[in-house]
């Protein structure tokens, strides 16, 4: 008899959001509904307002104001809240991951469903991270570039007070952040020679130099937290592996932040842990594509998003 091919939840990261994700099966969805209404009240003291209201908002709120869910402060909430519910609603209907690998964000929803920390304390690690990054300047800069890591590290070795690698997305595949000027600098060179760039829409330097001076507030909120070792397989982001007690670790979480995403190292730890099949959890089948990339040619990739 053939083993049965071994499933991994990806949990996307920011940039999928937008406003209605998920709302037909808030609709329909009893399970998903729950979950969504009990992260909204989980989060109100930490929002001081309602996420439903930023993840839902009625036809006529619309026209007066701007959407919040673009805005860090409320992103990040709102993607762990959803992806938390869309997990839950695939593990009611019977679809059990063996493994979970998050993209930032997404790690810290895939941490939450694997047992690191409660769902309160999840809420509130991910509220903290949010606002803490909101509160920074917006004077940074994220370009995507079609390159390899070694030619990045060299191109931006002159400028390791400002900008930094953010994530390894694939082996020709790497976004650098850091300060505007700088990394436009950076990426102007490389498109000189031939590389091709993609500045990437958000609002701060993820993953760079520019979240430092956040660094020691959040690590208040991340001791505050009750860690237990996880329950599933999960690969950490920071080294590409299957996660080790580190990831129980107030530390790790504040490395995180900063370090760079090592999304490609850890699709190669899900094939050699035997994982055939991806499954995407959140707004906008992102990772998927990314995985596409790396994998070899014989693995199911299915999407998971909200339009069902």
């Amino acid at each position: 008899s053939h083993a049965t091919p071994s499933l991994a939840f990806l949990f996307s990261g920011q940039g999928s959001q937008y406003v209605d994700m998920g709302r037909e099966l808030y609709e329909t969805q009893p399970t998903f509904r729950a979950v969504i209404d009990r992260c909204d009240g989980l989060l109100r003291e930490h929002l001081g307002g309602s996420l439903l209201a930023v993840l839902y908002p009625d036809p006529e709120s619309r026209q007066d104001e701007p959407s919040k869910i673009d805005e860090t402060t409320y992103t990040q909430p709102a993607l762990f809240a959803l992806e938390y519910a869309l997990a839950t609603l695939w593990q009611s209907w019977g679809i059990q991951p063996d493994l979970l690998m998050g993209h930032s964000v997404g790690e810290v929803v895939a941490a939450c469903v694997a047992g690191v920390f409660s769902l309160e304390d999840g809420l509130k690690l991910i509220a903290a991270r949010g606002r803490l990054m909101g509160a920074l300047a917006q004077d940074g800069e994220m370009v995507s570039l079609l390159t390899d890591e070694v030619r990045v590290q060299k191109a931006i070795a002159s400028y390791t007070n400002e900008v930094s690698i953010a994530a390894v997305n694939g082996p020709e595949s790497i976004v650098i952040s850091g300060k505007r000027e700088a990394v436009l600098a950076i990426a102007e060179q490389l498109a000189a020679e031939g590389v091709r760039t993609r500045k990437l829409t958000v609002s701060h330097a993820f993953h760079s130099p520019l979240m430092e001076p956040m660094l020691d507030e959040f690590r208040k909120v991340a001791t505050s937290i009750i860690y237990h070792n996880p329950q599933l397989r999960l690969i950490s982001n920071v080294t590409g592996k299957v996660a080790g007690d580190e990831i129980t670790t107030p530390d790790y979480w504040v490395r995180h932040v900063r370090e760079a995403v090592r999304f490609a190292e850890g699709v190669q730890t899900l094939h050699e842990q035997g994982c055939t099949i991806f499954l995407e959890i959140g707004p906008k089948p992102t990772l998927l594509g990314m995985a596409g990339q790396i994998q070899d040619k014989d693995v199911g990739l299915g999407q998971a998003s909200p339009c069902l």
